[in-house]
C-alpha cells in the first residue's frame, strides 16, 4: 500500500499540522539501569531498573553460567526529536556480561529537535562487558546525540562496537540534512584510553571527502579495551579479507585495539565487525565466539 504524501509515521517527513504536532510532543524519556554479579561460577543480572520505553526481557545463557546475555528492547521502535534514552551498565567483579538488540536502531527525522541517547558502563575488576547492538540507522533530517563513557577497573575489559547508518541506503536516501553529534570516552582506573568527539553534518563535503567517509554511508568502530594488545591479535585481524567497497583499519594503542571500516551498506560492515570480534574473543577474552540467538532470527 502507497501513502498518500500527508500521511508520513513516525519517521516521514511532517508538514502542517503534523508538523506542530511534532513540535509539541514532549518526547519519550527513557532510562534503564542493568547490574551483574558474579555468584559462584555463574555471573547474574541482580538489577534491571527500568523508567519508560526500555527493557530487558530475561537474562539469557547460551554459552553457559559463565557469561550473562541480555537484549535492550526499545519498544517504540525509533528514536524521535525529543526523545532521550539513558542506559547505564555495572558489571561487578568477575561477571561478564554480552549486551544486544534485537535489531537496527532508527533515529527518525526529528522536525528540529535534538535526540539523545547516553550510555554509562562500569566494569569492575576482572569483569568483561561486551556492548554489541545491532547497526545504527540515522534517517536524513535526523538531529542526534550519541554519548558513551566506560570506566574500567583493575583487570577490566570492554569490547564494544557501533554501526552507524548515515540515511536509509536500502531506499536510496542519504543523509543530506540533520546533524549527528557522538563522544565516546574510555577510562582505566582514571587514566583516559580513548576520547573522541566527532560532528557529522547532513549535505557535508566531510560524508565525500577521501578523508572523511569517502563517500561510504556506512562507518563502524570496534573497541577492545583494558589490556595490552598483543601482536597476534592484530596480525588476526589484519589478515581478515575486505569485501569489495570496504575500507579497513587495525590499530593499536596502549591498552585498546581500534577496528575501523567504512561501508556502502550495513550488512558489508557488520559481516566484517562479525569476523573481527570472533577472531579476538578467544585470543583476548577467552572466550570461543558465541553468537547471541537474536541475531540468528
Amino acid at each position: 500500500m502507497i501513502a498518500a504524501p500527508h500521511a508520513t509515521g513516525r519517521g516521514g517527513a511532517p508538514s502542517g499540522r503534523q508538523a506542530l504536532e511534532e513540535a509539541a510532543r514532549p518526547g519519550w524519556q527513557a532510562r534503564l539501569a542493568l547490574g551483574f554479579e558474579r555468584r559462584g561460577e555463574k555471573s547474574t543480572l541482580v538489577r534491571c531498573a527500568h523508567y519508560g520505553p526500555l527493557r530487558v526481557q530475561k537474562a539469557l545463557y547460551p554459552e553457559g553460567h559463565d557469561v550473562c546475555h541480555a537484549i535492550l528492547l526499545h519498544p517504540p521502535g525509533g528514536v524521535a526529536g525529543g526523545d532521550t534514552l539513558e542506559i547505564s551498565v555495572a558489571a561487578a567483579a568477575r561477571s561478564r556480561a554480552l549486551l544486544t538488540t534485537p535489531g537496527a536502531g532508527k533515529w527518525y527525522r526529528s522536525g528540529g529537535r535534538q535526540a539523545r541517547q547516553c550510555l554509562s558502563v562500569r566494569v569492575g575488576e576482572g569483569a568483561l562487558v561486551e556492548w554489541l547492538p545491532q547497526e545504527t540507522i540515522v534517517f536524513d533530517g535526523a538531529e542526534a546525540r550519541m554519548q558513551t563513557r566506560v570506566e574500567l577497573a583493575a583487570g577490566a575489559l570492554f569490547c564494544g562496537w557501533d554501526i552507524l547508518c548515515l540515511g536509509r541506503t536500502a531506499a536510496g536516501e542519504h543523509f543530506s540534512r540533520g546533524r549527528l553529534e557522538l563522544a565516546t570516552r574510555i577510562e582505566k582506573e582514571g587514566r583516559p584510553l580513548w576520547i573522541e568527539r566527532a560532528q557529522l553534518l547532513g549535505g557535508s563535503s566531510w560524508l565525500a571527502a577521501p578523508a572523511g567517509l569517502a563517500g561510504r554511508p556506512v562507518s563502524a568502530t570496534l573497541l577492545l579495551a583494558g589490556r595490552p594488545v598483543e601482536r597476534d591479535w592484530l596480525a588476526a585481524c589484519r589478515a581478515l579479507p575486505a569485501a569489495e567497497g570496504l575500507l579497513t583499519g587495525v590499530t593499536a594503542l596502549p591498552d585498546l585495539l581500534v577496528a575501523r571500516c567504512l561501508a556502502p551498506g550495513a550488512e558489508l560492515a557488520r559481516a566484517w565487525l562479525n569476523e573481527v570480534w570472533q577472531q579476538l574473543r578467544p585470543l583476548a577474552l577467552g572466550k570461543p565466539a558465541v553468537w547471541p540467538r537474536i541475531w540468528s532470527t
